[in-house]
């Protein structure tokens, strides 16, 4: 009996050591998760913890939602390192309190600044969230250029089948890029019944693709191209317009025609709905640099190897105020928010951002995880900030 007594002893401190050395090979961030998981992928309600990081993982979790893989180029685009810009402020408290997960400036295709934080790193990935919709409209344009979308004066409903005899039948493909279709949408964070918070839930029994099989019973709210409305739903409407032109899904002609070919360095994911279409008025996981050599690819007039791949003067017409949203000084494009200086962001919740200033040849990307979704006041910060870099690149001369 004390010989099996022994055993069994060995047995159990065995196993317990053996469990405690995976508990520790598993690394912080599964750590984490495992501690305190989430029990559903409605991140909107999720905690601050489990955002922090939920957000670096959300394509490890396949139980709670499945992702596209947007695959790395052979031949990443090199970013040098700059002279590195240095700030009067207390970057410490300014990481803290934007609860920043990293920050990268660019200036001319150098790193001027990069710095991470909440366990973050250069080759980790982050939730886009709706920073996703910039690179979505870029897929249109490329779309545009080879051929397979006619004219942004195109109806919707002439691409997407689902949506004939809906509200979106007298709805172009230009009132959809600029978010003035004027169907009726709710994109409030904060209410579990908006449609921003149902429509991924939504159980499509009419053969449709899920956003189509939502979105075709909204009812209008305004006549069509008269009224700016923010609606992720219609982004994803867009994605599903990119795949039934190209015959590609915008993760597989993401990774085509801009990932690969531009040098984008780090494994990317883009999140699924469920109906297995990609989600693409948000959730592309990247690393910040990736994110930033984005924002270089729309510095460069989206040109690889001396060739844009979109059309001529895309940039200028994307990026300029085609829709006034209520805001001196600022407007809304094709899927990006606009300033009247000529700069302009890709802008999600919780506080993605990639800011781009032409003149200046300057990107600013940050990922973040505020603790809500939106925050005017800590945007307000962040603004501030990004004017400090301009003023120190105008510095320079």
């Amino acid at each position: 009996m004390n010989k099996v007594a022994t055993w069994i002893g060995i047995t159990v401190i065995t196993l317990v050591v053996v469990a405690g050395i995976g508990w520790w090979l598993i690394g912080s961030d599964w750590r984490a998760l495992l501690s305190d998981p989430p029990q559903d992928t409605n991140v909107l309600f999720w905690s601050q913890s489990q955002r922090d990081v939920g957000f670096k993982m959300m394509d490890k979790l396949p139980l709670l939602v499945k992702s596209s893989p947007i695959k790395t180029s052979a031949n990443p685009r090199i970013l040098p390192d700059g002279e590195k810009l240095k700030f009067d402020i207390d970057m410490d408290a300014f990481f803290a309190k934007q609860s920043l997960s990293g920050a990268v400036i660019l200036h001319k295709g150098m790193i001027r600044y990069e710095r991470y934080g909440v366990g973050h790193s250069p080759e980790k990935r982050w939730t886009s969230f709706s920073v996703a919709k910039s690179l979505t409209s870029s897929l249109v344009g490329i779309a545009l250029q080879e051929g397979h979308i006619n004219s942004l004066d195109d109806n919707v409903s002439d691409y997407i089948d689902g949506l004939k005899g809906s509200a979106y039948d007298n709805v172009t493909i230009v009132q959809l890029l600029t978010m003035t279709s004027g169907v009726q949408w709710n994109e409030d964070y904060t209410d579990p019944q908006s449609d921003v918070a149902k429509f991924n839930n939504h159980v499509a029994n009419d053969g449709l693709p899920t956003i189509v099989s939502y979105m075709r019973n909204l009812p209008r709210a305004y006549p069509a191209g008269e009224q700016w409305q923010y609606s992720t739903g219609e982004t994803n409407l867009i994605g599903i317009l990119v795949g039934e032109a190209t015959g590609q899904t915008v993760a597989e002609y993401l990774t085509e025609k801009i990932w690969q070919p531009f040098g984008m360095e780090n494994r990317a994911s883009w999140l699924l709905g469920l109906d297995g279409s990609e989600i693409s008025g948000c959730c592309i996981q990247a690393s910040l640099r990736d994110f930033a050599r984005y924002g270089l690819f729309v510095l460069e007039d989206g040109k690889i190897d001396g060739t844009t791949i979109l059309p001529e003067g895309w940039f200028d017409m994307a990026t300029r105020k085609q829709a006034d949203i209520g805001r001196s000084g600022e407007g809304y494009g094709y899927q990006w928010w606009t300033f009247d200086d000529g700069s302009f962001t890709a802008r999600g919740i919780f506080g993605q951002t990639i800011f781009i200033d032409p003149k200046r040849q300057l990107v600013v990307a940050f990922n973040g995880n505020w603790k809500n979704a939106t925050n005017g006041e800590l945007n307000r910060q962040r603004f501030e900030f990004i004017d400090t870099v301009r003023v120190k690149i105008d510095q320079e001369g």
